[in-house]
């Protein structure tokens, strides 16, 4: 398959599985059941955490390895810049997380569901990153990367992206919004994935060295959005061992698919 096209297919997937899961608003009445919104935000968790652990640390570590570089020293250093980004960002972007009433970020004069949807679009950045950095390396051949590693990365955020893609169309729609515009907003929200994933890919291809910087920097953007977000969601209120089972199940599904397929 011509290269091109597989890096395509691995930066397209993820926004298939936000894409499908936000249809799901045509198929399924009123809210999510909490206790399944709960299983599904763990879920996401835990295949982001996985995610970042195998196939974004590691080969960091790897990959400096290789460079002749200290092993820890760009993971450390790109994970705590990637932690700084997305605080950054989170502080300066207007959004609104689900099941909360409050607004965070600079103040504006927008619609909840308006800031709902760039609460997701949010988050869904570092995954394109993620995405964008390990086809970067997959090219690159850096740290035994193969095409197939990005791929099992692409599925893994897929999966964690359909429940999102749920998570985010139906409130709209309980929020007043017809079907199809609850939809559309759902995919919108998705479509900056492919995007800094395709920025990614251009930087990286034009600083090899920085690979296992931006490796990191993709983890700790990630790591960030599931300690700030998905995991005090998923652990709100009653029942909050549901979301830690479905914590589980993301995270022992992701990192079987990464060494599986990677």
């Amino acid at each position: 398959m011509d290269q091109t096209l597989q890096i395509a297919i691995c930066l397209a997937i993820p926004f298939l599985g936000t894409a499908l899961g936000s249809a799901m608003v045509f198929f399924m009445k009123d809210k999510i059941n909490p206790k399944v919104q709960k299983l599904l935000l763990g879920f996401a968790a835990g295949v982001m955490m996985a995610a970042s652990i195998w196939s974004l640390l590691i080969p960091s570590m790897d990959m400096s390895v290789e460079q002749g570089k200290i092993e820890w020293l760009p993971a450390a250093i790109g994970f705590l810049l990637g932690i700084g980004f997305l605080l950054l960002l989170d502080t300066i972007i207007p959004h609104l997380h689900i099941n909360n009433k409050k607004p965070e970020g600079i103040k504006a004069k927008l619609k909840n569901e308006t800031m709902l949807v760039l609460a997701v679009t949010l988050h869904n950045i570092p995954e394109g990153m993620a995405a964008g950095v390990v086809v970067a390396a997959a090219v690159t051949g850096g740290a035994g990367m193969t095409i197939m590693s990005a791929l099992s990365l692409a599925i893994g955020i897929a999966l964690q992206n359909f429940p999102e893609g749920a998570i985010i169309s139906m409130p709209l729609e309980a929020e007043g919004k017809s079907k199809g515009k609850a939809f559309l907003d759902g995919v919108l929200s998705g479509v900056v994935e492919p995007i800094a994933g395709i920025i990614t890919i251009l930087l990286t291809s034009l600083v090899t060295p920085i690979l296992p910087y931006l490796l990191a920097f993709a983890a700790g953007a990630m790591i960030y959005v599931i300690v700030d977000e998905l995991i005090p969601e998923a652990q709100e209120g009653e029942h909050s061992n549901i979301g830690t089972i479905g914590l589980a199940i993301g995270f022992a599904l992701m990192m079987v698919l990464d060494i599986a397929l990677g």
